[in-house]
């Protein structure tokens, strides 16, 4: 088997960008799809994502393009590395390609709003592919990109198509386990960014590390019901893309959803803080289907729904603090 792999990353993204760096890096053909021709150009000349990933320069062995045939072409793996609620509509756009013969790995964190579908599901009903996993676990980008060590989980139920995406994966620097959960993985890696906003509540509250630590290991609690109620498996959730990436989404400086969280408790209009942030908070719109996601399945989320409450309600976020230390009384 050839180990050297034409691999095209859609999404110019700081994770998209740092894929790119990292893929190259192991001697892979990349390329790198942006949506935005006049901001492919810019990368193409500069070689580096002032937007999403500054100070990093971009090898020049990426292929830097706004083509997705040209990207596409002939692709042993296509990477889906775009926000969650452009995925769908992106992904339309690419009806006439034909995606058969390539495995397609989802890197996306997020639950579609309204459909409250998982992106393996959307990827799957627009391109019409089987060949679908999806990667996860806690790797901030930046970190990545500098060459610090970190793992993530790829999952599917097709164990060649894993261990395919595990092998072309897999550095010295970047380890990869495998999982048949896909549900749970997709899940751990979307509903992990609520909590974050919970925790950046909490810090910009002042809070300290007591309530932070209840509110990950309650967090992971409600998580861990939704996701058993939707068909996952609860040990996932113990694993990288549960726990591990809970930890570092509630807990580093580099976090968009925690940095969310902590910006709305100092005060801040949510349409204020998402106006100057130029990356997606993707817990924002999580929130919103997961809130609903727990109505459908009946399941009791008081974390995400208070946390639902303060971003598109305006709750004073003390006062969801409140309410949630004065709920009834119960066994842990």
């Amino acid at each position: 088997m050839n180990s050297k792999k034409r691999i095209a990353i859609l999404g110019d993204g700081s994770w998209g960008t740092t894929l790119a760096i990292l893929f190259s890096g192991k001697g892979h053909e990349v390329f790198l799809w942006g949506v935005f021709p006049d901001y492919i150009q810019s990368l193409k000349r500069s070689r580096e994502n002032t937007k999403f990933l500054p100070q990093f320069e971009i090898p020049e062995a990426v292929n830097i393009t706004d083509d997705v045939k040209e990207a596409t072409l002939g692709a042993d793996i296509v990477v889906v590395a775009t926000p969650s609620q452009f995925t769908r509509k992106v992904l339309s756009g690419f009806k006439a390609l034909d995606f058969s013969n390539c495995a397609i790995v989802s890197v996306v964190k997020g639950v579609e709003n309204k459909t409250l579908k998982r992106i393996s599901e959307i990827i799957k009903e627009e391109l019409n592919s089987n060949k679908i996993c999806t990667l996860s676990g806690p790797t901030i980008a930046l970190e990545i990109a500098r060459g610090a060590p970190a793992s993530a989980v790829v999952a599917s139920e097709d164990s060649k198509l894993v261990a395919e995406v595990q092998n072309a994966f897999i550095t010295d620097r970047f380890r990869i386990y495998t999982s048949s959960d896909i549900i749970g993985v997709e899940l751990g890696g979307s509903l992990k960014n609520i909590i974050a906003i919970a925790a950046g509540i909490s810090d910009g509250l002042g809070f300290g590390t007591n309530a932070k630590a209840a509110l990950f290991t309650r967090g992971l609690v409600e998580i861990k019901r939704l996701g058993v109620a939707m068909g996952a498996k609860e040990e996932t959730f113990n694993g990288l893309s549960g726990i591990g990436d809970l930890m570092t989404t509630c807990t580093s400086p580099y976090s968009r959803n925690r940095h969310v969280g902590e910006e709305v408790a100092k005060g801040k209009e949510l349409t204020e803080i998402i106006q100057q942030t130029e990356q997606i908070a993707e817990g924002v719109y999580t929130t919103e289907s997961a809130y609903e996601l727990a109505k459908k399945h009946n399941v009791e989320m008081p974390i995400t729904e208070q946390v639902y409450k303060v971003l598109f309600e305006n709750k004073n976020p003390l006062e969801a603090v409140i309410e949630l230390m004065t709920r009834q009384k119960k066994e842990e």
